[in-house]
This record gives structure tokens, C-alpha cells and sequence, in this order.
């Protein structure tokens, strides 16, 4: 099971038809992108996308943050969701580049509790720069 991460804490993740990039033309609004596909291939079905599922396969691997600033770039603005094992201290990088919520294993919601994700809900302060500026 999953958990699901907004700037407002936990929730329960709501069910959703995800198709592969490669079924992406029978699609019914929401997609899975491995961190190694294209987001450019998704260009002619971008309005008709509500959700996109961006897979991080391990907390040390960022490819899927610039996935996500692509796609915003794009042009997507439809719900953009990571998945998989990221941590609470990436939980800012991931709004900053697009992210809006991430759904994390239960096991990480174990040993990340709700607190440390909501600490981090006011994302656009957590960076070095307004630290500095202050």
C-alpha cells in the first residue's frame, strides 16, 4: 500500500486507472512514467491528462525531478504526483520542480511520520536562499 503526501499531511491514495507510456493512446486521464522515459512523448495527450505518476525508483535518484520541470514547461496542468521511496527532506525540491504530492511506501510513512512531511509543507521557505536573505 501507499501513502499520499500534500502540503496539508497524509492521505489515503485515491484509486486511479494509470496506464504505461507505451498504452499511453488508450489512456482515461492518467499515466505512470518510469524516471528514465521522455516527457516530450507525451506532448499531443497533455490536455487530456488529469494525473501523471512519476516513478523515483530510489531517494538518491533525481531524474524525476526534471522530469516533472519539463513537463510543467510543457505546459502540463494537470495533478503531478511522485512515486516511490522519497524522503521528507526532498519534499520541498519536489513542489519547487512540479511535484503537487508524493505517494510514498508505508513502510517510509513509518519511519517518516506526517510531522516531518508537514514541517516541510511550507516549501517555498525551506531553501538555503531565504535562509540567507533573512
Amino acid at each position: 500500500m501507499s501513502v499520499l503526501v500534500t502540503d496539508t499531511g497524509f492521505a489515503a491514495v485515491p484509486p486511479a486507472d494509470f496506464v504505461a507510456l507505451a498504452d499511453i493512446a488508450t489512456h482515461k486521464g492518467a499515466v505512470d512514467l518510469a524516471h528514465t522515459d521522455s516527457p516530450e512523448a507525451l506532448i499531443p495527450y497533455l490536455a487530456d491528462l488529469t494525473l501523471i505518476r512519476v516513478a523515483f525508483p530510489s531517494f538518491s535518484d533525481g531524474r524525476a525531478f526534471t522530469i516533472a520541470r519539463r513537463l510543467r514547461a510543457l505546459g502540463y496542468k494537470g495533478t503531478l504526483r511522485a512515486h516511490g521511496p522519497v524522503i521528507a527532506d526532498q519534499y520541498a525540491m519536489a513542489r519547487r520542480s512540479g511535484f503537487d504530492q508524493v505517494e510514498i511506501p508505508d513502510e517510509l510513512a513509518a519511519r517518516q511520520p506526517e510531522a516531518q512531511w508537514v514541517f516541510r509543507a511550507n516549501w517555498q521557505a525551506h531553501d538555503y536562499q531565504s535562509r540567507l536573505r533573512a
